[in-house]
């Protein structure tokens, strides 16, 4: 690296954006880090974004035009396959309103979020009901310690 070109930011930026709600970012890391590499993919640059109802409901309006809350956002910013390049924006109000129908903590629950949004990022797609079935399977491998 040229001392003129300055630091590089970091490959995965952790960003708490909920008021009050915290999950630790360490653990979100080594899940972020396991997966990409698990699925032979390489991370350029992640923003991983955890915010509340107001900030997801506002991007999924502005930039896919849905009028409705939901518990994860993707944002492929390149287009090379297995390179993950994005930003992933995780609704902490919607983990903690819905982990107990899912006999999940909290935690487990941002980290589904969090897998399933980094599955769209390296190109998976649950589109279809054998695609999410498919997403679903692999969420739940990853988040059992499966590899």
């Amino acid at each position: 690296m040229d001392a003129a070109d300055g630091p590089q930011p970091p490959a995965l930026h952790i960003e708490h954006a909920h008021p009050t709600r915290r999950v630790d970012p360490d653990a979100l890391e080594r899940l972020v880090r396991h997966v990409i590499d698990q699925e032979g993919g390489t991370l350029r640059a992640l923003s991983l974004v955890l915010a509340d109802h107001a900030t997801v409901l506002d991007l999924n309006r502005s930039y896919l035009e849905h009028d409705y809350h939901t518990d994860v956002l993707a944002f492929p910013l390149g287009d090379e396959e297995s390179i993950v390049d994005g930003e992933i924006y995780v609704d902490l109000d919607t983990a903690a309103e819905r982990h107990a129908e899912f006999d999940a903590t909290f935690e487990e629950e941002v980290q589904r979020y969090v897998v399933h949004g980094l599955l769209h990022l390296l190109g998976y797609d649950d589109a279809t009901p054998d695609g999410k079935a498919a997403m679903h399977r692999r969420e739940d491998r990853y988040l059992t310690g499966g590899a």
